[in-house]
């Protein structure tokens, strides 16, 4: 299973009347490409990825491979083949500064890498949030952004954080072309990636 013709910009935006971490995936024409949702009450991460709101049809399965999350990985299986699809491995340490992580594909090889561009905002957004009042507006001017490299360092993707006070919209770019396999990939390790960086901002 691909996500085949992906009409760019892609909007994740996040559902604010639910109490999991749904959001859907919607294309600049605002036609579906998936609904992501995260099951709650679980020690480890483990989403699933709808083609639609309807849940008519599961697609993916995300799911951590520990409880604590700091330096996990999450593997990503194609449910509509029953096949292993890849897996995106958070860097551990690095991360503290900026976000990091692997792209890795189904036969374990390192293809690409997310990274923070700017990982001030990260330092800022950790101090300016736990001031009352004013860190309830960080989501309007400490937005970070994440570039997709390949292990040569030609970018291919760039997600940004949108401006918004309570819900919570990502948008991404394709920068070059990439075959559908790697894309599909690429774009599944953003919306876990997305799980996990939501809060920031």
């Amino acid at each position: 299973m691909i996500l085949k013709n992906l009409n760019y910009p892609l909007d994740f935006k996040f559902k604010i009347s639910t109490i999991s971490s749904d959001f859907n995936i919607t294309d600049k024409n605002g036609n579906y490409v998936a609904y992501v949702r995260e099951k709650i009450f679980k020690l480890k991460d483990d989403v699933i990825v709808y083609n639609n709101e309807s849940k008519s049809q599961e697609l993916f399965r995300i799911k951590a491979n520990q409880w604590i999350d700091f330096n996990a990985s999450f593997s990503i299986t194609d449910l509509v083949n029953k096949r292993n699809f890849g897996r995106l491995a958070r860097k551990g340490m690095r991360s503290l500064w900026k976000s990091q992580y692997d792209i890795i594909d189904e036969n374990d090889q390192t293809k690409y890498q997310i990274n923070e561009d700017n990982g001030w905002i990260k330092v800022f957004d950790g101090m300016v949030s736990e001031i009352p009042i004013v860190g309830m507006f960080t989501g309007y001017f400490l937005n970070p952004s994440y570039t997709v490299r390949d292990n040569a360092g030609k970018e291919y993707f760039r997600l940004k954080k949108m401006p918004s006070l309570i819900g919570r919209r990502f948008q991404l770019e394709r920068l070059i072309d990439i075959n559908d396999e790697d894309e599909s990939l690429v774009v599944l390790s953003f919306l876990m990636m997305v799980l996990l960086e939501r809060a920031r901002g």
